[in-house]
């Protein structure tokens, strides 16, 4: 029990130094926290507390707070993997820091790694608890700097385990009813293995914030699968009816989060739209913008671009590939799928012939001049991902699209005008803190 007379000597020891009135608000503040919480005050009350909504869609454009919300992204699939090691971990601040200072509202990020190193998922159902803090950790700074998440929930290729590693585990034990890697889309044990999956991590109750993942708005959105494609089945069917089944699993389970697939965007053989398709094979993969997004549990549309893998000819007859593809998504999305439509993904490699950084910066100038076009507009385009940002000391995990765009001035500028003008179109008070003096210097 405190000593009675302790209050007054407490009061006789600060009051001539004028201290006692202000330690006095701190204790009360503290009493008050304190009785709000309880035994649950702690640093997940702090994040709790930044406010944060929901993005939505209504009608073809993503919204947020009742405006239109305009998105220039970045892919850093690596942040779950290096924020497993104490080593790494400060890389994964340092990009989402970065990523905030150049107006950058959304990193698309995986949320999976089957049995591989720093696996999350183990085996089916089995999850490593370092793995999954790891991934609290990443959205916790996500949150910190104000940067949205999308989450990839698995791989269509077997980096990181992706469906040829459901496979094994259901083969391995004796349940796969065929070693066909396109069995991940049809074989009922794969199935419940992936709903399994989905459902530990949209329930999963984040150890540093204290929200479980579907209720944090700070995540925008799921992704399917990165890249899926089904060439066994080239009529779609066999995709199409997995898309459908999985997204209205994951709406069961969260109901506030969009749901997109992760598609690169090609039209099928049947398509009116298939001569845009940057060769005859992409027609025959089993996969369909159209068709595939026209769901009604998949909220925005999404695709892929990487004009020199696609496109073998000179830089310019490239840039006009870019102008086709984007145009002809922004346009399905708009006028037949009436949803928003992201390029998430897009780079151009620098080990692609006669390559120079300028080539670069010339295509994502593009890219983001028909974004910025289609915001303007109110149109469907509601943003792009470049494939992908990095930091030093990742070259082993780098690939020859990586990018550190803070050591690059002219690539710099160009992301950050970007950033400056979609905020303006959200309005002047979106120009604010670290984007309001990059945008500022970017005009001198």
């Amino acid at each position: 029990m405190a000593n009675p007379n302790s209050h007054g000597l407490i009061k006789k020891m600060f009051a001539k130094k004028g201290l006692f009135f202000p330690i006095v608000g701190v204790l009360t503040l503290m009493t008050f926290i304190y009785m709000s919480f309880g035994d649950d005050f702690s640093v997940s009350n702090v994040f709790k507390q930044q406010n944060y909504s929901f993005v939505k869609v209504i009608g073809h454009q993503l919204m947020l707070d009742e405006n239109p919300f305009y998105i220039n992204g970045w892919n850093s699939y690596w942040l779950m993997d290096h924020a497993v090691e104490e080593s790494s971990r400060a890389r994964v601040k340092e990009m989402l820091e970065y990523g905030s200072k150049m107006g950058l509202t959304v990193c698309r990020t995986w949320a999976f790694n089957d049995a591989a190193y720093h696996a999350l998922q183990l085996s089916p159902g089995h999850f490593d608890e370092q793995t999954f803090q790891a991934l609290d950790y990443v959205i916790a700074e996500a949150r910190q700097n104000g940067v949205r998440l999308i989450f990839s929930l698995v791989n269509n290729l077997q980096a990181y385990g992706g469906k040829t590693q459901y496979v094994k585990w259901a083969w391995q034990e004796g349940l796969g009813i065929s070693s066909s890697n396109d069995s991940f889309f049809y074989d009922p044990t794969i199935q419940t293995y992936f709903k399994n999956y989905v459902k530990a991590v949209l329930t999963r109750k984040n150890t540093i914030t204290g929200i479980e993942y579907r209720n944090d708005p700070i995540i925008l959105a799921w992704e399917l699968i990165n890249e899926p494609r089904c060439a066994s089945d080239p009529s779609g069917d066999t995709l199409q009816e997995w898309i459908k089944e999985m997204s209205e699993y994951i709406k069961t389970i969260d109901e506030k989060h969009l749901v997109t697939i992760g598609l690169e965007g090609f039209y099928d053989s049947k398509s009116s739209k298939a001569a845009v398709n940057p060769s005859k094979f992409t027609t025959a993969l089993g996969t369909d913008f159209i068709r595939n997004n026209d769901i009604p549990t998949i909220d925005f549309a999404s695709f892929h671009m990487y004009p020199d893998k696609w496109v073998e000819d000179n830089l310019d007859e490239k840039l006009e590939f870019v102008k086709k593809w984007m145009s002809s998504h922004i346009e399905d999305a708009e006028k037949q799928l009436k949803k928003p439509v992201i390029l998430s993904e897009f780079g151009l490699s620098s080990h692609s012939k006669d390559f120079e950084p300028s080539h670069r910066d010339k295509l994502i100038k593009l890219v983001y001049d028909i974004t910025y076009k289609s915001a303007k507009r109110n149109k469907a385009g509601a943003g792009s991902f470049i494939w992908q940002f990095v930091v030093k000391g990742m070259e082993k995990y780098n690939d020859d699209f990586g990018v550190i765009p803070w050591e690059m001035q002219s690539t710099y500028n160009v992301i950050v005008e970007q950033s400056c003008r979609l905020a303006r179109l959200r309005g002047p008070s979106e120009l604010k803190g670290s984007l309001r003096d990059a945008c500022l210097r970017s005009q001198q």
